[in-house]
């Protein structure tokens, strides 16, 4: 998976390319842990517009985000989720968890 990052104002959009799955892991963690660090950053946008596949393992990743992102005092947002993604969202009872858009 690929990760492109942009920066407007205190949200940072992290558009998520490819599939999402274990093998994901290194390269979302260190896109995500400079942000959590980065005081000017009080949202963070997950779009999943180029992800067509996501496994239970980056489903973990999301939730540990969100305790994270929680001690950090950041949101989270998933957006543009569609097809199977939004199916897996949806089965798991992610929009309880998380706001999706």
């Amino acid at each position: 998976m690929n990760i492109d990052t942009q920066k407007e104002g205190s949200t940072a959009r992290l558009l998520l390319n490819g599939r999402f799955d274990f093998n994901s892991h290194v390269v979302f963690n260190q896109s995500t842990d400079s942000l959590l660090k980065d005081a000017g950053v009080d949202e963070l946008e997950l779009d999943f517009d180029q992800v067509k596949y996501i496994d239970s393992s980056a489903m973990g990743m999301l939730l540990l985000l969100k305790e994270r992102a929680k001690g950090a005092s950041k949101s989270i947002t998933l957006l543009n989720c569609k097809g199977s993604v939004a199916q897996v969202f949806e089965l798991s009872n992610f929009r309880r968890l998380f706001t999706i858009k």
